[in-house]
């Protein structure tokens, strides 16, 4: 399948290198152009979306702390009118008197409240009623020429103790509460609605009911905490009950097309269902929802602009980028077409050199004037290749030759050992067999490394060969751990520490002296300390000028990084002692 759709694919392949070039050019540039044009779209829709719901959440927030404050009007109101003591003295007489005797509130009740309202210089213009209903919910009003609408007969006045709203004021004790229509009113659906109070005299103890306070607003107060817009609804819903109730609604025909649901996640969802975006707000005072809805069609006209202008932007830049990729796929092609022919003839025998146009000084030239300095210096190099491999045998015969060398000077110091034991030369056959041991070791077959104790062999040796020349003047202790014998170290690292320690600390000196070697392991790292009781020296600068060790420092800084350290003390007539201290996890033998 994978070979089918590659062999389709190259069918399609256009056979000039300009024309996949262009080809190439218009399939990076346009996609990019029209994803990029549909991604912005779609940002600038979500952006214009969540300003808009951002910006009616402020606005129904402000517009419901306006809210509060008219409400709170009508809440000082009623803790006015219930602080006048001749009128909680009138609903007393009236709540004590039987049913029409004297006593009972009436015109002068009614006067009252009058004067109490236009004294106190209430706003009323938003006020449609007040009424005032004694225990037994007799009652005057203000603002209304019925008496307490339907409730306003001797026959119907008893009912309002049946009522939810009535039960719902008495479990407020005295708190005002706040209903989303006149209950007064035969039709709950009006163009006011009720704050309702039970009065208790605050001077008493007993806290008993003295009456009733029932005050209907207009619901034309919403038109002062709303911006009325032609595109936009309001609602005010009161959703204490089952089902919410419209309080107030701006804009009943589009209401209409939404449908209030039988709760308030039900109606928000008939909202999203009919195209609308929303936002809430919950009113404090009233516990009220307020709402602002507004049809997402007409909201996003404005992205519809931003739809046709990114679509002209995105076609004008697809044809600039056609114009532009159609002139530099030419100026790119015409330099490799050149190149091309210059390889072509090369392969024939021609000299590259001998290119008529000469390139540009662009990428491509550059490559097709290194061709030439490479063609031109064909020949040279393989001439320098035919030396090379030439030097290379005569490299392998020396090396072959190089290991003869060796077996010649272990087969000679073997004969000076045992032609000195047959002549009971003891003291020369030692110094030779330890000097052909000391060779063996210095060489280790090659490698690099050399476990330690083969390391400390090599001393041994070196230490003997050193008191057969000084006459035993010189005392060697070791004390290494043996749990690093095993480990490998770099070799040629502690002789030539013992050996400074003898020719510059130990042989200066009068009498008889001592090199000292302790190694142990300090964590992930090996330490190596060479001590003599020589001459000493002041200055451990001077160490720098012998050979041996300046190659332990280079070699011990090579192999084993920045990690290890080489310290040197000394002080003159006390002697010298110097460290070696590496990491040793990558040299432990197996």
């Amino acid at each position: 399948m994978i070979t089918r759709l590659r062999r389709f694919l190259l069918k399609l392949r256009p056979p000039r290198i300009r024309s996949r070039f262009l080809a190439t050019m218009i399939l990076v540039s346009l996609p990019p152009l029209f994803v990029l044009g549909y991604v912005s779209l779609n940002i600038s829709k979500d952006m214009l979306v969540q300003n808009h719901i951002q910006a009616n959440a402020d606005h129904l927030k402000t517009s419901s702390e306006v809210a509060d404050l008219l409400m709170r009007n009508i809440i000082n109101m009623n803790r006015i009118i219930l602080s006048n003591d001749q009128l909680r003295q009138e609903l007393y007489r009236s709540g004590a008197a039987k049913a029409d005797g004297q006593g009972v509130i009436d015109v002068r009740t009614a006067n009252l409240l009058q004067n109490i309202v236009v004294s106190n210089l209430f706003d009323i213009q938003n006020i449609d009623s007040i009424c005032l209903f004694d225990r037994n919910f007799r009652s005057v009003c203000y603002g209304r020429s019925e008496q307490a609408g339907k409730y306003g007969s001797e026959e119907t006045r008893g009912l309002i103790e049946r009522t939810d709203w009535y039960a719902q004021a008495e479990q407020a004790k005295g708190k005002e509460v706040f209903f989303g229509y006149n209950v007064l009113e035969e039709s709950p659906y009006g163009n006011a609605f009720s704050s309702v109070k039970l009065l208790r005299d605050p001077n008493r103890l007993s806290g008993d009911k003295i009456g009733l306070l029932v005050i209907n607003i207009r619901k034309s107060i919403f038109e002062q905490t709303v911006n009325e817009s032609d595109e936009s609804g309001f609602l005010v819903l009161d959703t204490r009950e089952t089902n919410p109730v419209v309080v107030y609604d701006l804009r009943p025909e589009l209401t209409a097309g939404v449908g209030i649901g039988g709760s308030l996640d039900a109606t928000f969802a008939n909202m999203r269902k009919a195209g609308y975006l929303y936002s809430q707000y919950r009113n404090a005072t009233s516990g009220w929802m307020f709402v602002h809805f507004v049809e997402a069609k007409t909201l996003l006209q404005q992205s519809q602009r931003i739809t046709l202008t990114t679509g002209l932007l995105a076609a004008l830049m697809a044809g600039i980028a056609l114009a532009v990729s159609y002139f530099v796929s030419g100026t790119i092609t015409k330099p490799l077409l050149q190149l091309k022919k210059m390889i072509g003839d090369w392969a024939k025998g021609h000299s590259a050199a001998d290119a008529g146009e000469a390139f540009l000084a662009d990428e491509v030239g550059v490559i097709g004037q290194t061709f030439q300095r490479v063609t031109a210096d064909y020949q040279v190099l393989s001439e320098r290749l035919l030396q090379a491999q030439l030097k290379e045998r005569e490299a392998e015969l020396r090396s072959l030759q190089a290991q003869i060398k060796p077996h010649f000077l272990y087969n000679t110091l073997d004969s000076i050992y045992w032609m000195s034991m047959l002549e009971e030369k003891h003291d020369i056959a030692q110094m030779a067999l330890s000097l052909s041991e000391s060779f063996k070791l210095s060489l280790n077959k090659g490698r690099e490394t050399i476990p330690v104790y083969k390391e400390l062999k090599h001393i041994e040796h070196y230490m003997i060969i050193q008191n057969l020349r000084y006459d035993n003047r010189f005392k060697y202790e070791q004390e290494v751990d043996s749990d690093i014998m095993s480990y490998e170290i770099m070799k040629l690292m502690l002789q030539p520490l013992v050996e400074n320690a003898i020719y510059h600390g130990l042989e200066p000196k009068v009498g008889e002296g001592t090199v000292r070697l302790t190694g142990r392991m300090d964590g992930e790292f090996l330490s190596f300390t060479v001590t003599d009781d020589g001459v000493g020296m002041a200055d451990v600068r001077k160490t720098e000028e012998g050979y041996g060790m300046r190659n332990v420092r280079e070699r011990l800084e090579i192999y084993y990084g920045p990690t290890s350290s080489f310290t040197i003390r000394s002080r003159p007539g006390e002697g010298t002692s110097i460290e070696l201290r590496f990491p040793h996890k990558l040299y432990k033998e197996e």
